[in-house]
């Protein structure tokens, strides 16, 4: 099993109130990992390859795994997805669609990309915690991830 402690979380979310809430989540659920926040695609693709104001972040570990809602501004997370998984040197990160749509087409489209999970989320704040514990026991427990 991994050390949780060494896998850091990236949140791509653009919504600052979900934002705010997943960061409670984490903490309600005692979730101890390093936690970055993007606000679009744009971000999460220039955080990953350290470009703009993340170049500073050179020597740091990518993320472990990211969480990725589907509807956001500049670039959405189907096309950061498509963006993530053509990449030779971040294709490897496990994502998670984390997200309000629960339509089909959504699904399947996000599955075609190479997702690895995809969640609808929850409308109220308990589950919320609870799917962040799942994560927690699934991805960072119990999966062996790459380094």
């Amino acid at each position: 099993m991994n050390d949780k402690q060494t896998i850091r979380i990236l949140v791509a979310d653009d919504d600052a109130d979900d934002r705010m809430l997943i960061a409670e989540a984490f903490e309600e659920a005692q979730l101890n990992n390093p936690v970055d926040y993007v606000h679009d695609g744009i971000d999460l693709l220039e955080f990953l390859r350290r470009e703009g104001t993340y170049e500073n972040r050179r020597e740091e570990p990518l993320p472990g795994i990211i969480l990725l809602d589907l509807n956001m501004p500049r670039l959405d997370g189907r096309g950061a997805l498509m963006e993530i998984r053509k990449d030779p040197e971040l294709r490897k990160i496990p994502v998670v669609i984390l997200t309000t749509s629960q339509s089909d087409e959504d699904i399947i489209k996000s599955y075609d990309l190479g997702v690895n999970s995809f969640i609808t989320k929850p409308v109220t704040f308990g589950g919320l915690v609870d799917v962040i514990r799942v994560l927690n026991r699934y991805w960072i427990e119990i999966v062996s991830l790459p380094a």
